[in-house]
């Protein structure tokens, strides 16, 4: 692990993380809620989909899930990750073109 915590917003694209603590007390308490219901929170596994283009780099698109939201750059800065390897990523080699696992269900 890194002496530097490493937050959401900092986060490389494509990266996988887990969601190790979040500075509440920075967001306005209606933001922190809608947050927590879209399951942005302590525990969560989350990447960075996409980065805007706009001055500031705002909005981030972050992956939880099967899920895609947008939040504002200042609301991931407030997460702060932990990075984990991405040996589980099983729709990333999939993309490149590593064989599928046959389906059990199905008879080759």
């Amino acid at each position: 692990m890194s002496l530097y915590p490493l937050t959401l917003d900092k986060l490389p694209i494509g990266q996988l993380a887990r969601i190790v603590a979040v500075d509440w007390s920075v967001l306005v308490e209606e933001e922190a809620r809608r947050l927590r219901a879209l399951g942005l929170e302590e525990g969560a596994r989350v990447s960075v989909a996409h980065r805007g283009v706009f001055v500031g780099r705002d909005p981030i698109a972050i992956t939880i899930g099967r899920m895609t939201v947008a939040v504002r750059r200042a609301h991931a800065a407030a997460m702060t990750v932990e990075a984990i390897a991405n040996g589980g990523a099983k729709e990333k080699s999939a993309d490149r073109g590593a064989e599928k696992p046959a389906n059990p269900g199905i008879a080759a």
